[in-house]
């Protein structure tokens, strides 16, 4: 399985006020998966040697409960953090302080015959209620940055997907119109999260599914054909539900270019296909151009009446049938899906023979599993969220492991401008595109923007902000640090000052130390961004990094008359170049040298 639930997730926070983030991937689930990384390798060393101490000492503790190990969101607590005394105050009836107290000494005594380990752990705490705190030698963080040196481009990749193919199917709007700003969001979202698979080793394929057929396609059509008799002097009213935004009237001014129609009668020559055709051309180009220029790319463009064909949605009739997942009822077919956990079951054939949207979906999703993709994860709108479990349910009918499948809710977002939300329609053609915010923010900005929050949190996207160059502005405060290290770089080449390659020992200052461990944790936060299939957590990530990196700056100098020093402190920043830059470029982002 792709992603857990954020529940479960968020089970192993501490539950105390003694707070952590989530690194899920040491025994969830009984899963263990570690990125090879400096903290990582450390942390999995030290977790092996609570274990190994605990059972060489407590030998009747068999079933001593499973060592944990978070890293607290404060520094305070260290950078490790053990809750295994919480764990088995019930199990050995004593207070949980009393237990950490005792497990804390047996680790400590044992951890000068640990070779790996002594010259790295500078000390242990107990805290209450009963929390085992590690805190690291600064030797063992100066492997962090000839980590990053050693890695570059490739600092936190992995190879944890093991090339299992993913499909990433995200924004597919109907071609009725431009995309909106909810669309917006989903294609930043879907865009960053495939980046940050593939980073870390899956075979990721972005996709785009087409709905080409349906009503809401005729409507089109006849929405372009009223406008059309509308430009020639004539009269015609819009069909109920049809699209009534200034980009129809658009369309229907080069339908009429194009077909060199001169009077009102030639309309009527025209195919009563050729409308809706060229309005679904002509916005498909639109969208396509527009999500090029945000930076969004698919690698695949399906059509849904290429894929949910007569023949094929009678195939899928016929094996659900064979299977004993369809039955008649009220002259209509209805599908099973309580058998697989649904709240009711689904018309798939109504009472009229059209079809619900739910049986051209279970094609489409059989399609993509006979391309070989092992997991499909699909961005949806928040109007589809009772849509899950019926789609969940087919996956199972198909054979599938309904693990394989994560539907993804994207939660709206509201444009401000000077304070005031905007009105968004898009049938009234009440709405802001996403050309439009490209137009007003530029790309950096409108997709950091549609990322700063959980996907299944309502989003505020403030324009204004967004346009402010600015520390208020988060995508210019991330990005200046990076253009604020090129000028320290530039400058140091200037001075002929060299960084240090290895043997950071006067990087001793907190707030150097502070610097190098938020590097150390980047690939971590990838796996977080993987385990919640939410890109926001590497977003979060690099605004904390480019906090602590300017709180460094602004109280060490990096070129002065210390060389050594000096040296040293440019391999920091240049250091943290390199991660600013990996995490900008995985949220789809510019890497600027100069703001």
């Amino acid at each position: 399985m792709i992603g857990r639930s954020k529940q479960r997730l968020n089970s192993n926070r501490f539950k105390t006020g003694h707070k952590s983030q989530v690194i899920p991937g040491h025994v969830a689930c009984g899963l263990v998966f570690w990125f090879d990384t400096m903290l990582s390798n450390l942390r999995e060393q030290l977790k092996k040697h609570l274990e190994r101490s605990l059972k060489e000492e407590l030998p009747a503790m068999v079933d001593l409960p499973s060592v944990e190990l978070d890293i607290p969101a404060e520094k305070i607590h260290g950078e490790f953090s053990c809750n295994i005394a919480l764990k088995s105050a019930k199990l050995l009836q004593k207070p949980p302080f009393s237990i950490a107290e005792e497990f804390s000494a047996v680790v400590s005594q044992a951890l000068p015959f640990n070779a790996e380990l002594r010259e790295k752990i500078d000390r242990i705490e107990v805290k209450k209620p009963g929390f085992i705190n590690f805190f690291l030698t600064p030797k063992a963080l100066y492997e962090i940055i000839s980590e990053i040196f050693k890695e570059g481009n490739n600092y936190g990749r992995s190879k944890h997907g093991q090339d299992k193919m993913v499909q990433v199917e995200f924004v597919s709007a109907n071609p009725t119109g431009p995309l909106s700003v909810a669309h917006a969001r989903q294609a930043a979202v879907g865009d960053a999260l495939a980046n940050i698979l593939n980073f870390i080793g899956f075979k990721v394929s972005r996709e785009y599914y087409i709905n080409d057929g349906g009503n809401q396609i005729n409507l089109l059509g006849e929405s372009i054909k009223c406008r059309a008799i509308e430009l020639l002097g004539g009269t015609a009213e819009l069909p109920e539900n049809g699209y009534q935004g200034e980009y129809v009237k658009g369309m229907a001014q080069e339908f009429i270019a194009q077909n060199k129609i001169k009077i009102l009668a030639d309309i009527n020559k025209q195919e009563p296909a050729s409308f809706k055709n060229y309005g679904v051309d002509h916005l498909l180009a639109v969208i396509r151009k527009d999500l090029e220029d945000f930076n969004v790319h698919f690698d695949c463009w399906t059509n849904e009446t290429k894929v949910a064909t007569k023949e094929s949605i009678s195939a899928i009739l016929d094996f659900l049938q064979k299977k004993g997942f369809l039955y008649e009822k009220d002259s209509a077919l209805w599908f099973r899906s309580t058998d697989f956990g649904d709240d009711k079951d689904r018309v798939v054939r109504k009472s009229d023979g059209s079809y619900t949207y739910l049986l051209p979906d279970i094609v489409y999703h059989k399609n993509k599993y006979d391309r070989g993709f092992e997991k499909l994860i699909n961005l949806w709108g928040p109007d589809h969220h009772g849509y899950i479990p019926r789609i969940k349910a087919a996956a199972q009918a198909l054979g599938k492991n309904p693990d394989s499948l994560n539907v993804l809710i994207v939660q709206l977002a509201t444009i401000y401008r000077e304070g005031k939300p905007v009105s968004m329609s898009t049938r009234r053609g009440e709405f802001i595109s996403l050309r439009e915010v490209i137009d007003e923010v530029g790309v950096d900005a409108a997709r950091f923007f549609f990322l700063m929050r959980h996907i299944n949190a309502h989003l505020d996207f403030d324009l204004e902000l967004a346009k402010k160059e600015t520390p208020e502005n988060p995508v210019y405060y991330i990005q200046y640090a990076h253009a604020r290290i090129h000028s320290i770089t530039q400058k140091a080449q200037e001075a002929g000052l060299k960084q240090k390659e290895n043997n950071f020992s006067l990087l001793s200052a907190p707030a150097e130390l502070d610097l190098i461990k938020k590097l150390g944790s980047f690939p971590d936060m990838l796996f977080v961004c993987y385990h919640e299939l939410d890109p926001y957590a590497l977003m979060q990530y690099l605004h904390e990094l480019a906090m602590v990196f300017h709180k460094f700056y602004d109280q060490h100098r990096v070129i002065s008359d210390d060389t050594d020093l000096s040296s040293e402190r440019l391999a920091l920043v240049n250091a943290t170049k390199v991660v600013l830059a990996n995490g900008l470029r995985l949220l789809g982002l510019s890497t600027p040298e100069r703001m």
